[in-house]
């Protein structure tokens, strides 16, 4: 392994002294990564090709760390603009509830103010009334006091010529000042009533103008209220349009981690059929690590107990297997059957030919039916998305489970949705144990299934994995 190591780094230096006469192609420093990696993406065949094997890993490494950085500012961006957008929803909100209310407002005070103007008509009017029936009133108490004066100016004689007596004469001028004080009682209660109508009138005039004031500044806080709101809603509008944007970036971003990851994985030559080095292995699992965040230590010691790294997967149903009359039926639970004709009928597989796992004991099928180097049962690779998404991330269809770069991905995947990715030993040693029993709880079927120590069994060759990576083994 060390020699190997050596041949590598001494092939690397002829391969950089060579790339020297080239150096357009090569990043040196202070060259702008925001021009070279998006040249470089652009042509990733005909580019790694000039640079050759080792030149256009480095230059992959750098230019995947340079779009997955950007990635992360683009989601920081997203994340603030995406706050930002709450915010100005919640602000909107919260004035459109403003603005009801003062509708509402607006609305009670117009229909008080026409309330009080119908009142003070009502009372105006009723003021005119009054005033005409006074004007009357005052009329008849100018005839009285005039025919009274009149009476009052009668000498004997005339009273005598007239035929009347003086008692008769006498009566009729306590008749006349009767009325009179009647009529003068009347005038001052038609003129208290005016007084009391126009001091009603002053009154309503005073609450009107009140309201109207009210009114006035309702439509002034409206309107005040309905500025800000416009001018939030285009902020709001250019903030969803700046999120839109960056989510834009964000996905071309990623597109373009996703191309160096797959030309990463391209670069991995490790041929079908034949078995991998733990070289081989080891860049694989690192490059998962940066996918799944799950340490290049931990795959490789999984892998390692469920297939020795992908050079034992399975030794029934197939020609060269230890057990090639045992078929895929026979160790297989019937509920996978129709998964594995589909996985083999989409690869061109021939079922009765396609190594699957097993465990015989005395003669006798005691389980079996996984497949490939991760051991991946068929429903979990159809049914639960690995397929999927290895085929979303490598941008390969079909994915294959029982292809080494398929399945290094899809486990590390595994793993991560059981937590592993924390990088906490607990969380990594139940991740290991649900990979065997389908899940972190420590049930009576996984104990059987020997979960614990499967479990302790991976922990001891991550152990063992890290170890030489610290060391430097596979630099």
């Amino acid at each position: 392994m060390k020699k190997n190591s050596f041949n590598f780094k001494r092939n690397l230096f002829k391969i950089s002294l060579f790339l020297f006469l080239i150096p357009f192609l090569v990043l040196a420093e202070g060259e702008d990564l925001n021009k070279i990696c998006p040249e470089f993406v652009q042509n990733l065949d005909e580019n790694c090709n000039k640079l050759g094997t080792a030149a256009c890993k480095e230059r992959l490494d750098t230019c995947q760390k340079y779009y997955e950085d950007l990635g992360k500012q683009y989601q920081s961006q997203i994340n603030e603009l995406s706050s930002k957008k709450k915010t100005l929803q919640n602000e909107i909100s919260l004035l459109n509830q403003k603005i009801n209310n003062l509708n509402s407002s607006i609305q009670k005070n117009s229909l008080i103010i026409k309330n009080l103007s119908f009142q003070i008509q009502d009372t105006q009017e009723s003021i005119d009334q009054t005033n005409q029936k006074l004007n009357e009133v005052k009329d008849q108490l100018t005839n009285i006091l005039r025919f009274q004066y009149e009476e009052d100016q009668k000498s004997l004689i005339e009273i005598f010529l007239a035929n009347e007596s003086l008692a008769s004469s006498f009566d009729k001028l306590m008749a006349l000042n009767s009325l009179s004080n009647k009529t003068k009682d009347l005038l001052k209660s038609i003129k208290d009533l005016k007084a009391q109508l126009e001091e009603k009138v002053n009154l309503m005039s005073d609450e009107k103008d009140k309201v109207e004031n009210v009114l006035l500044t309702t439509q002034v806080q409206k309107e005040e209220s309905e500025n800000i709101q416009q001018q939030k809603s285009s902020l709001l509008k250019e903030t969803k349009g700046k999120e839109q944007l960056y989510q834009k970036y964000l996905e071309d971003s990623k597109k373009k981690a996703q191309e160096i990851r797959k030309k990463i994985f391209e670069l991995a030559q490790i041929p079908e059929g034949q078995k991998i080095t733990l070289e081989q292995a080891y860049s694989l699992a690192k490059e998962v690590e940066k996918i799944s965040g799950v340490r290049a230590a931990l795959i490789l010691g999984l892998l390692k107990v469920e297939s020795d790294i992908g050079n034992n997967v399975g030794q029934c149903n197939c020609p060269t297997c230890n057990y090639p009359n045992i078929s895929w039926k026979q160790v297989m639970p019937s509920k996978q059957w129709g998964y594995f004709e589909q996985i083999c009928q989409e690869l061109g597989y021939n079922p009765d030919k396609t190594p699957v796992s097993c465990a015989i004991n005395g003669g006798k099928v005691q389980w079996g039916g996984a497949m490939g180097p991760g051991q991946f049962m068929p429903d979990t690779w159809l049914n639960y998305g690995y397929k999927s998404r290895v085929e979303s991330i490598l941008g390969v269809k079909p994915a294959n489970p029982w292809r080494v770069k398929d399945a290094f991905l899809a486990t590390g995947l595994y793993l991560a949705d059981f937590g592993a990715n924390s990088r906490n030993l607990s969380n990594e040693l139940v991740a290991a144990r649900a990979y065997l029993c389908g899940t972190t709880k420590l049930t009576q079927s996984c104990r059987i299934a020997g979960g614990p120590a499967y479990a302790s069994s991976v922990m001891r060759y991550a152990s063992y994995y890290q170890d030489l990576i610290d060391q430097g083994v596979f630099d």
